[in-house]
């Protein structure tokens, strides 16, 4: 079986979950922080190579005020727990996304574990906290049109390869397979741009609930795709790797 080098999960369901077993939102929010750190335990032994999470999109902040004061409040203490898991499973930590319109402790939290971790060769674990798909482009336009005014790079330089190195994912392959909790059929303005080939996997079962078992479920699923990147069958063999 062919284990996919990069999964990327959208973690839905936390607050339906919660709402299932008569308990409010925020329970579904911890104990799906919690399973964060079992799913990556268990991708880490299974031979993933990169894992990232969407835990906090730039659509959040329209939350309800205490929910989104309940969610930060989560990543600051899992931010203080992160530590032990990278620890366990030789983590290199990243946060994707736009960190300047988190608090300040929250930034140098995320600076410090980032820096602890930087030569750990196990899993790469990104989380995307305060992303959006569109917001990490038009940042990414942005650097990239003050180097163009600044002579750095000629518009005759842009191509692809060039243009995803001003993406927070720079030097992060793409995803193989994206799978999304709860139900739901959508992208949500998540890695659009690396999303081009990726194989996707839905599942109705709330983020809570998913577990190793479900998760090679998934991988399961996409080792009986073909993936062809856009070439007829017999081009694409071999590729899937």
């Amino acid at each position: 079986m062919v284990i996919p080098q990069h999964v990327a999960i959208i973690l839905d369901g936390n607050g339906r979950w919660a709402k299932s077993k008569g308990m409010p939102r925020n329970y579904g929010h911890a104990q799906g922080s919690k399973n964060v750190e079992r799913i990556c335990e268990d991708a880490y032994h299974m031979g993933v190579k990169y894992l990232t999470v969407y835990a906090f999109s730039t659509e959040n902040w329209n939350r309800p005020g205490d929910e989104v004061a309940a969610l930060m409040k989560l990543l600051r203490n899992y931010m203080k727990t992160c530590l032990k898991t990278a620890a366990k499973n030789d983590m290199k930590i990243r946060v994707l996304g736009d960190v300047t319109g988190l608090d300040d402790d929250i930034r140098t939290r995320i600076e410090e574990l980032e820096e602890a971790t930087k030569n750990n060769g196990g899993l790469n674990f990104q989380i995307a906290i305060n992303y959006g798909s569109r917001d990490e482009i038009i940042r990414g336009v942005r650097r990239l049109v003050k180097d163009c005014a600044q002579g750095k790079v000629e518009p005759e330089q842009i191509d692809e390869k060039l243009f995803e190195g001003y993406l927070d994912t720079h030097d992060i392959p793409d995803p193989d397979l994206l799978i999304r909790t709860s139900g739901e059929l959508r992208l949500s303005n998540f890695l659009m741009w690396q999303l081009a080939y990726t194989e996707f996997y839905f599942t109705d079962i709330h983020w809570p609930d998913f577990t190793k078992e479900e998760l090679m479920k998934a991988i399961e699923q996409y080792n009986a795709r073909d993936r062809r990147f856009g070439k007829v069958k017999k081009e694409a063999k071999g590729q899937d790797v």
